[in-house]
């Protein structure tokens, strides 16, 4: 039996607290809207396991100490595990799925399935939503989105989509896309994030996506820092040594850290997280 399939040790109450969540717990829209904003904006996404040359642990016990109890955020595995534990808690029924990132990519079909999100069944409402608390981007999605066509939807000040791809499969393939601002009111694009399709995947298929993205040498989560942190009016955002940071009127400053001290002191105080021991930042 592999880890991410025995018993979890799961402390909820620890969770929402780490989440700042002080509503009720049940099953509704509102609760996942909430749940899942508190999440977004509270944990931030960090890959400093990788860079060290390990997967991270996706079981919940080694979870729950790293995010919850720890100074540490996570990649997609780990942020889309807590908010699923949390929201089967509730009552929801939650299924992993899996996407292809298509950004940057020539075609979907380029990129492999390395990105996890939940497909969440909602007790009332005629559709389920995508829930997706682990995209590292400034783009990513803070609300959940129905699992619709023809519909945009804006939340938290992002403007979302899905629209549905031409492509030799038997299922329906589906792409999340986000609307970027361009240089005046109301102009910009879409852009594709993410393209998937609805089949569930199980514990034993994530935990070999981990290791191919947490260990392979061309994984671009092994080769450098990269961390991502969403709050009410900024996002914050570390690649390798350029720090950049998003303001919500569109304000975009960049800043090339120099040394280790400036590179520690802007992970420590800025994503709130504790830079794991032996972990050099700038190489």
């Amino acid at each position: 039996m592999s880890e991410t399939e025995q018993t979890p040790t799961y402390d909820l109450d620890a969770y929402l607290d780490r989440i700042g969540w002080k509503g009720e717990r049940r099953a509704d829209l509102e609760i996942l809207r909430g749940v899942h904003l508190a999440h977004a904006l509270s944990l931030p996404f960090e890959n400093l396991d990788p860079v060290l040359g390990r997967a991270p642990s996706l079981a919940p016990a080694d979870l729950t100490a790293k995010m919850i109890h720890g100074r540490r955020g996570g990649y997609c595995y780990e942020h889309n595990t807590l908010l699923r534990l949390a929201l089967e808690a509730f009552g929801f029924r939650v299924t992993p799925l899996a996407a292809r990132v298509v950004v940057g990519a020539a075609t979907p079909e380029s990129r492999p399935r390395t990105h996890a999100m939940l497909r969440v069944e909602v007790p009332g409402e005629p559709l389920p939503y995508l829930a997706d608390v682990g995209f590292g981007a400034p783009g990513a999605l803070l609300l959940p989105v129905p699992l619709v066509t023809g519909t945009e939807f804006e939340g938290a000040g992002r403007r979302h989509r899905l629209v549905r791809l031409p492509h030799d499969g038997p299922l329906e393939l589906w792409e999340l896309q986000v609307h970027e601002a361009g240089g005046g009111a109301g102009e910009g694009d879409w852009a594709g994030q993410y393209a998937f399709t609805l089949e569930p995947f199980a514990a034993s298929d994530f935990e070999v996506f981990n290791w191919f993205v947490g260990t392979h040498p061309r994984s671009p989560f092994t080769s450098r820092p990269y961390l991502q942190r969403t709050t009410a009016d900024r996002h914050l955002a570390l690649d390798g040594a350029r720090f950049t940071e998003t303001r919500a009127d569109g304000t975009v400053t960049e800043h090339t850290l120099t040394e280790e001290a400036e590179a520690r002191r802007v992970v420590t105080e800025e994503f709130g997280i504790e830079v794991p021991e032996g972990l050099r930042l700038l190489g």
